[in-house]
């Protein structure tokens, strides 16, 4: 049952207040975020469409471009500087998943935009990317202060360029940041960082036991097992899926030799792509927005696929059995970062949203909002007074857990490392695959 709560971070807000003044005019009238229902780990009626790299955005003017990654380094974005973050510049305009910036218009509870805007005086715009395709081409217009990227957009961010380094010790919050969350190779540069973490989640098996009766351990029942539940496998509908194909790869076709699901060598490709086939002959129902996905489990046109906790956690609430399971081979999935344009015309206010998103209850409330793993212990403290088990729920403790699941990355034509004899398949190569598989 949820309960009512008051605003318990006045401390953090204080902080921020100091940080920021409201000198710099209101000069840009706030948008709303995306409207989304109750969050994961409370009973919801309404499906919402907060999916983690697909969201039912608005359109925009911006391309959906691939927007490939280059071998080029960041060396010209200029760093935060040192010390206090500077007065806000009274605006703030943000490329994000949707839900990651609600002001209440759904719940009341959750509304962690407008103490941030009070507190600082710079008033958030958003624009909801689709994709992190989108979002990438979002960010290259230079009509944004920052982003929350996903890890297959912050190499292409930081590559090309379009985002700054950040100096982590101005950011009053990031030193309760859990440490395995800090100097992740996907916004980490040689040491460097290109910004902070909003939060994390997995892809996992979920099904229903009443048709699924043999508990999986694997990821068999979407690949060799396919064709006992052929019409209603549940697929999520992006590129970034090839990486499960190869996942699957490395514990099922040793030989192979693939050590990143992400950085595939041609052979290792074409046997994901393969595998990838075999699949579709199952004739599976791909899904781009967790409604989407939900509606088809409840209606029983699907019964076991690839999903978040978060589907889960509103199924059941609605009535629906769901059984879920991080599978022995482990899994892909997201940790996000909130990262700062290199051209942001609003750099401080991004900075002091880069550190109110790291307070424990902004992340409290956005994660639980979302249904993805706070960042901290104080994040998980403060959410258990909203959401009690939440964390436990979601794993954010458990770094157990976390180190079977491999954070969506780039795929990059140099293999992302330093052996120049070895290449890759780029990016561009998996989105045609994939539209080939799709027949799209």
């Amino acid at each position: 049952m949820r309960t009512r709560r008051t605003w318990g971070a006045l401390a953090v807000v204080a902080l921020l207040a100091a940080a920021c003044s409201t000198g710099g005019g209101q000069t840009a009238a706030p948008t709303q975020g995306a409207t989304t229902p109750a969050p994961a780990t409370q009973a919801a009626t309404e499906a919402p469409a907060t999916d983690a790299p697909a969201t039912d955005a608005p359109a925009t003017d911006a391309q959906a471009t691939d927007a490939p990654a280059t071998d080029a380094p960041a060396t010209d974005a200029p760093s935060t500087p040192s010390g206090a973050i500077g007065p806000g510049e009274g605006a703030l305009n943000l490329v994000i998943w949707a839900g990651y910036a609600e002001r209440g218009a759904a719940d009341p509870v959750y509304d962690w935009v407008t103490p941030f805007e009070e507190a600082t005086g710079c008033i958030v715009s958003t624009t909801d990317m689709t994709d992190s395709n989108n979002g990438v081409s979002l960010m290259q217009s230079g009509e944004y202060d920052g982003i929350s990227a996903s890890g297959d957009a912050t190499t292409r961010l930081i590559q090309g360029g379009y985002v700054a380094p950040v100096d982590t010790s101005i950011f009053q919050n990031y030193e309760q940041v859990f440490a395995d969350l800090k100097d992740l190779p996907h916004n980490t540069v040689d040491g460097v960082n290109y910004g902070v973490p909003h939060g994390r989640g997995a892809n996992i098996l979920m099904y229903n036991p009443d048709v699924v009766t043999e508990a999986p351990t694997s990821w068999a029942p979407i690949w060799e097992d396919g064709a006992n539940y052929a019409g209603k496998i549940s697929i999520y509908d992006s590129s970034i899926f090839i990486a499960d194909a190869a996942l699957h790869l490395m514990a099922t076709q040793p030989d192979l030799g693939i050590t990143d699901p992400y950085q595939l060598t041609q052979e290792q490709f074409d046997a994901a792509i393969e595998l990838l086939n075999g699949l579709a002959a199952n004739e599976p129902l791909y899904w781009g927005l967790a409604a989407d996905q939900i509606a088809s489990y409840a209606a029983g046109d699907t019964v076991v696929g690839t999903s978040w906790q978060y589907q889960a956690n509103v199924l059941e609430a609605d009535g629906t059995p769901m059984t879920t399971v991080l599978p022995d081979e482990g899994s892909t999935g997201w940790s996000d970062t909130w990262m700062v344009s290199s051209t942001a015309a609003h750099p401080n206010c991004m900075l002091l949203w880069m550190d109110h998103m790291m307070s424990a209850e902004a992340n409290a409330l956005a994660t639980i909002w979302f249904g993805e793993a706070p960042t901290s212990q104080a994040a998980c403290d403060f959410a258990e007074t909203i959401s009690p088990g939440h964390c436990e729920i979601f794993h954010a403790q458990d770094s157990a857990y976390f180190e079977k699941v491999h954070y969506w990355a780039t795929p990059q034509e140099n293999c992302a490392d330093d052996d120049h004899a070895t290449t890759c398949v780029s990016q561009e190569d998996w989105v045609s695959a994939w539209t080939t598989i799709r027949g799209t």
